[in-house]
């Protein structure tokens, strides 16, 4: 399985490395990664946009998809749905942690909660990713 420094690696010049994810777990059924509420990342209110936390969540659902996948296989995500709860201000720290729901041959589905530094459930995130033939 890749290290949490190696996964890093692949996500900092994408998308992911843009936002300012910061992986802190890699495990087969479970990762953790941190994201800086910074401005650029909100609402006019201040507060963490709905796509900020459905990208986060989106990139640890696809980075659990991806310590999983067998030599020759990559993945996308088919669907998602997420339950917005409570918001993130800006200059905080949000954390998320996907779990496997499902770790199959052809899909793997990944359910991720974001919370606040205070630990306030903000979000819940479910996402299916097809695996694919690479």
């Amino acid at each position: 399985m890749p290290t949490v420094e190696q996964i890093q690696q692949i996500l900092e010049p994408l998308f992911p490395g843009l936002m300012g994810v910061r992986l802190v777990t890699l495990e087969p059924e479970r990762v953790v990664a941190e994201l800086t509420v910074r401005a650029d990342l909100c609402t006019a209110g201040g507060i963490l946009h709905g796509g900020a936390y459905m990208a986060f969540a989106d990139t640890l659902g696809a980075v659990g998809t991806i310590i999983n996948l067998p030599l020759g296989k990559r993945t996308t995500t088919t669907d998602s749905s997420t339950k917005f709860i409570g918001g993130a201000r800006v200059d905080t720290t949000v954390v998320g942690e996907s779990v496997a729901l499902h770790r199959g041959r052809t899909t793997m589905v990944w359910q991720t909660t974001i919370r606040s530094a205070e630990g306030k459930l903000c979000a819940v995130v479910t996402q299916t990713q097809l695996v694919l033939d690479a």
